[in-house]
């Protein structure tokens, strides 16, 4: 990406977690019918989620809870405009709640109004000041109006060395091969050419990538005199051949040194590894849409609650490959392995194109025969 070309990288925000409905009170307990909604828009049943929460707003039409979430649900069905009504509405009647100004920033982000998106975190960090994901998603919406305005000026003004070095670094922020933690290596180039008084790139602050890229190797700089010195030295070295034949012929003694016995693995290890290795491939695979690599993370026998494994896989297919931009990231992995069988307990951060969702995950896996880690059972916790 050269810093003339505009950013074409989807703009996706962090949506509420489906959890965070506990925002709405710290008072109240969450009912176990918007628990049944969570769970079921939380396993991508986004339609069933919807009628599932219109029925049960029938009998309770102010609870902001369920409001909250016939919102998120509108939103996965990508009825924009409508889940756009539902949190305006539900702001109206509860100014006083974080959540819903922050989802409806992501929608207007999604649309591409940033400066609608950042009136809303503005309102949701008032009313929350402890709200961490409003503030990141405020520092993302900031760096898409920067990006804007550099571009406006390089439009403007295209002798302005500074211009290119700022966009550039504005969209490294929504570049996912783009390491922002080692901006000097990725900008040396262009610095080299740039004007003398180019100020230094600002710094931008951003969210800490699901799977960030590896820091590039720095190179070793090659100075024009090292060949000189050298043939200096060969040639100082010729002339005194003789004198150093007679020093090389002496044998010098070799020091002894003591060979590192290799560390010992307990298979217990090995099969923990081997779990957990089985585990983030599935969520990379979930992350990439790669269905083959996703259904291949689970045992033959698997399918779910479908009535049969193609069942399942059709209905996987269409939830997963529906979605523009998948991020599964899993943390806190809590491994016990007995014989040929596993128990995991993990952290599961899921982000779609309008949903974020952080939980707790239960695995059952087992060793198959080529010695492979599948899963036989998962379930929310």
């Amino acid at each position: 990406m050269t810093p003339f070309t505009a950013v074409t990288t989807p703009f996706s925000l962090r949506s509420i977690c489906l959890a965070a409905a506990l925002l709405l009170s710290s008072s109240m307990t969450m009912a176990d019918d918007v628990s049944d909604v969570q769970a079921i828009l939380a396993s991508g049943k986004s339609a069933e989620g919807l009628k599932k929460v219109d029925q049960l707003l029938i009998a309770k039409p102010n609870d902001p809870r369920l409001r909250l979430q016939r919102g998120i649900a509108l939103s996965l069905l990508n009825r924009q405009a409508e889940a756009i009504v539902v949190f305006q509405k539900l702001i109206e009647s509860h100014p006083e709640l974080p959540g819903p100004y922050n989802n409806l920033a992501v929608l207007y982000g999604n649309q591409g109004d940033y400066e609608k998106a950042r009136q809303a975190l503005e309102l949701a960090i008032r009313t929350n000041p402890t709200y961490a994901t409003a503030f990141q998603n405020l520092g993302d919406v900031y760096a898409r109006l920067a990006g804007q305005a550099y571009k406006k000026a390089l439009a403007l003004d295209k002798s302005d060395g500074s211009l290119p070095l700022k966009l550039a670094v504005v969209q490294n922020v929504f570049e996912a091969s783009v390491d922002p933690r080692a901006p000097k290596l990725a900008s040396s180039a262009v610095a080299a050419s740039a004007p003398a008084s180019t100020p230094a790139a600002m710094a931008v602050v951003t969210a800490k990538p699901a799977a960030p890229a590896p820091l590039p190797t720095p190179k070793p700089a090659v100075a024009t005199a090292a060949p000189a010195a050298s043939s200096a030295a060969v040639t100082k070295a010729s002339a005194s051949a003789p004198a150093l034949a007679a020093t090389a012929a002496k044998p010098a003694s070799a020091p002894v040194v003591a060979k590192a016995e290799p560390a010992r693995v307990d298979a217990a290890d090995l099969d923990k590894q081997a779990v957990e290795k089985a585990l983030q491939d599935w969520a990379k695979a979930w992350s990439a849409r790669n269905m083959a690599g996703y259904y291949a993370a689970y045992a033959p026998e698997f399918k779910g609650k479908a009535a049969s494994r193609k069942a399942w896989e059709q209905e996987r297919h269409d939830r997963i490959t529906s979605k523009k931009k998948i991020t599964v990231t899993l943390s806190d992995l809590h491994v016990k392995v007995n014989g040929d069988k596993a128990t995991v307990r993990v952290r599961q951060d899921y982000n779609s194109d309008a949903l974020s969702v952080k939980s707790g995950k239960n695995f059952e896996m087992v060793k198959n025969k080529s010695g492979d880690w599948q899963i036989t059972q998962e379930s929310s916790s």
